[in-house]
């Protein structure tokens, strides 16, 4: 029988438990060994300066393991003095809305299970991620001091107690602290009201004359767009798809591109198609906005928002200035300039938007692994991306393709894309990165048929609010026509090693900016595949996957 008595369990130290550029991700199967998610959890818990009387929010996507995962988490937050817990009904949370919850009610923190996109179930991937209290990923002076701690750990605490009812929206006391179930949606869709004009978005979607689809891929936005494009915005029923968060996500990879969301990708190239496509990811952090037979990359998805942010109450007063991560398409540099605003270049991981965005220095910023976000939160927002197209359509009167090209015409198209070469042996990958490394002096004015390397280098960050410097972020090969070549080990799965190869052209001729994409890259492609000898140092004739 629980006596809600504090219980102080000796435990054993997991040398794994090195948080990445979101948390710590691993198979279900890791998490499940006896004291590992609790180990994590009191190293989060311990290396937190305020915990005492303080409200902690907590929340995840619906994977498999969330709701045992929350009831630890709940019982371990009362064992160490918590006054408040905040929990979304049902244990769901999305990541963007986690961050909402957070900065509005002044938690000092929260705690996230999800393994954003990475596939979900017994057999899938489990993740704990823990936010400061700007509502922002932990950045790295914290994440290595739970790293730290996790390694000298012998003990965790916890509470006897049963489980509490996650699913009653109210509040009760579990030893003294206050749980407070909360509805997921509320605050979220009260922040999106804020910004959006939703008169003009509804009258949109509810005037017959454009049809849009939206995929949550039986993930976390499910609930959200339910609320926000049917309910509140008066979208027929039936826009939203796959809007019930599962487990294991349907047997879907919950992750938005045109490799992973192909009943999406049918439907909008088919015909009859809607007027706008669109999809989010396993906790609701990204996005995919298609039109009619028109994909928009992630780099032209945010280069179109900040030329367009005038027409967006929210945002209607101007931006303080822009930011992406250094592999993320160049589009939104032109824009910037002719718009006058600082652009800045950061290493890719949310975590380096933050101190720009708290600084007041940014508005908006993105990167190219199909993320998009402002000041509004301290994530990345899949949903409100989202919104801020339907908004942008409403007011310009055209369509996706329409508005898309014409920003070509404007300021010049970025011809973009990614090659993923999943699950290599870590060891291939890393000498892989590493000879380039060397290679970068005697690689500089090597050609490309006409296009010679200019520059060379391996991306280094100094952050100009901390001045805390990032190194080795990536190794660039730029081209005297403004080409580039990125390579990057990914540092979000839990399998292997992630080699991600990036390829862009500019092409400011309006004649020539309607070549399919990858046409238009072959010549860099087989040239970056073959300076950085991928087949023969990983095997491989062809990526794992191309977006």
């Amino acid at each position: 029988m629980s006596d809600g008595a504090i219980r102080t369990v000796k435990t054993s130290a997991f040398a794994d438990q090195q948080p990445g550029t979101s948390g710590l991700r691993k198979k279900v199967s890791v998490f499940q060994q006896p004291n590992y998610l609790e180990n994590f959890v009191q190293s989060i818990f311990d290396s937190l300066e305020r915990r005492q009387g303080e409200t902690l929010v907590l929340g995840g996507d619906g994977r498999f393991g969330n709701r045992a995962a929350a009831q630890t988490i709940l019982r371990m937050a009362a064992a160490i003095g918590f006054a408040r817990v905040m929990v979304g009904q049902g244990g769901i949370l999305s990541t963007p809305a986690a961050s909402c919850v957070i900065r509005k009610h002044g938690a000092c923190g929260g705690v996230i299970l999800s393994a954003s996109h990475n596939p979900g179930g017994p057999d899938g991937d489990f993740g704990v991620k823990f936010n400061v209290a700007n509502g922002g990923p932990a950045p790295e002076p914290v994440t290595e001091a739970i790293f730290a701690l996790s390694r000298r750990l012998d003990r965790y605490l916890t509470l006897a107690a049963d489980e509490v009812d996650i699913d009653r929206i109210g509040r009760v006391s579990l030893a003294g602290m206050t749980v407070e179930v909360i509805d997921p949606v509320e605050d979220y869709a009260e922040l999106m009201r804020s910004l959006f004009d939703f008169d003009r978005i509804g009258a949109l979607l509810s005037s017959g004359r454009f049809r849009m689809r939206f995929d949550a891929m039986n993930a976390v936005t499910g609930p959200y767009a339910h609320e926000l494009l049917e309910r509140q915005l008066g979208a027929p029923a039936g826009t939203v798809v796959n809007g019930t968060p599962l487990a294991d996500f349907g047997g879907l990879h919950p992750d938005p591109n045109l490799a992973n969301a192909r009943e999406l990708v049918g439907a909008m190239n088919g015909q009859g198609a809607p007027d706008l496509g669109a999809a989010s990811d396993g906790d609701g952090d990204r996005n995919m906005v298609l039109g009619r037979n028109f994909f928009v990359s992630p780099g032209d998805s945010l280069a179109v928002m900040v030329a367009n942010a005038h027409l967006i109450p929210g945002y209607a007063k101007g931006l303080a200035g822009v930011a992406r991560s250094m592999p993320t398409s160049r589009a939104v540099d032109l824009v910037a300039t002719q718009l006058g605003l600082d652009c800045y270049e950061t290493p890719t991981g949310w975590k380096y938007f933050g101190n720009l965005l708290d600084a007041g220095r940014i508005t908006l910023c993105g990167e190219e692994s199909f993320g998009a976000g402002s000041n509004h939160v301290r994530e990345k927002d899949g949903l409100w991306a989202v919104l801020f197209w339907l908004n942008i359509l409403a007011a310009r009167g055209e369509s996706v393709g329409q508005l898309v090209t014409e920003h070509w015409r404007r300021f010049g198209r970025h011809y973009y894309s990614r090659f993923d070469y999943e699950d290599l042996d870590h060891a291939e990958a890393e000498d892989l990165i590493a000879s380039l490394r060397e290679r970068l002096p005697s690689l500089k004015n090597d050609s490309v048929g006409p296009l010679k390397i200019s520059q060379s280098d391996d991306f280094a960050y100094t952050d100009p609010v901390d001045h805390a410097v990032a190194t080795h972020q990536g190794v660039r090969l730029v081209f005297s026509d403004t080409a580039r070549i990125v390579y990057r080990l990914s540092g979000t799965g839990t399998k292997g090693a992630t080699l991600r190869l990036y390829l862009e052209r500019y092409e400011p001729d309006p004649s020539r900016q309607a070549l399919e994409t990858q046409q238009a890259l072959r010549d860099l492609a087989g040239f970056a595949v073959e300076i950085a000898e991928v087949s023969r140092r990983t095997g491989r004739t062809r990526p794992s996957v191309v977006t």
